[in-house]
């Protein structure tokens, strides 16, 4: 074998390693297609719906603050102030309430409510009018419902996997995944993962094509509590990983065969 055969042999394999780890650049972008997709099903506001294990905060407010602290429950912090007496610090905060799996809460007063499946305005609407009985006609109590678990968490291959809090009832994928500092290069933005669990507590799965921009108008593109979004690796990363540890031993083994050639032609020249 000469050193032309041999520079030739090193060069077919640098190539072929390059080659495998290469990206096609017509998978990286998102909504390629963003000019012709039809978004008109995109219309219309989120909203987050109430779902059991949720933790919500529930204050009821009337011009009698009396009538009001009955429907308000507030849990103080207590401190020791001497032996075995303790007493409580600051004004206190609102009780947490935590959906039953029947979707009920029990609410002061009132008892047990089923919350299971409303939005935070039909919370509000539906407390106020089971408050509504034990006020005076001419009152109108106004009702404030928080939720107080919104966590998403993203995986896979993302800058910063991990859960996220979502900060607004109309949270997308594309937020969440910009909190995890978005796909790295070896993510598979045509088929992100999306698992789910509805009310009963089943788990549910969902493709998302980012390179689409028709999934703006998924039913999928904007989140809800305990949402996992999973990025998959792509065929790239796959192959990487298949060569990855082998990678410098060939690059070894060609400089060996390369520098051998050349000793052998100063030789027997």
């Amino acid at each position: 074998m000469n050193i032309k055969s041999c520079l030739s042999i090193m060069a077919v394999s640098i190539m072929a390693v390059l080659l495998t780890g290469c990206v096609s650049y017509k998978k990286v972008p998102y909504f390629q297609n963003v000019d012709s997709a039809n978004l008109s099903a995109s219309r219309g506001i989120h909203d987050v719906r109430i779902m059991p294990k949720d933790v919500l905060s529930i204050s009821v407010t009337t011009p009698d603050r009396e009538i009001s602290s009955q429907f308000n429950q507030l849990v103080y912090n207590t401190m020791q102030a001497g032996g075995s007496r303790s007493i409580n610090s600051g004004s206190g905060s609102m009780m947490p309430y935590t959906v039953a799996a029947d979707g009920n809460i029990n609410f002061p007063i009132i008892g047990k409510v089923n919350v299971q499946g409303l939005t935070r305005r039909e919370c509000e609407d539906k407390i106020a009018g089971l408050v509504k009985p034990y006020l005076s006609n001419d009152i109108t109590p106004v009702v404030v419902v928080e939720l107080m678990t919104s966590t998403i968490t993203v995986i896979g291959e993302v800058a910063r996997p991990g859960a996220f809090n979502m900060n607004s009832e109309k949270y997308s994928i594309l937020q969440a995944l910009g909190a995890a500092g978005d796909l790295t290069i070896y993510g598979n933005r045509d088929n992100v993962l999306l698992i789910r669990e509805n009310a009963q507590g089943q788990k549910e799965t969902h493709r998302l094509n980012l390179n689409d921009a028709n999934v703006i108008s998924s039913p999928y593109y904007y989140l809800q509590q305990n949402d996992v979004i999973y990025v998959e690796p792509n065929k790239a990363k796959a192959k990487n990983s298949d060569i990855g540890s082998s990678t410098s031993l060939w690059f070894s083994a060609t400089s060996i065969m390369v520098s051998l050639a050349s000793l052998m032609y100063n030789i027997l020249k």
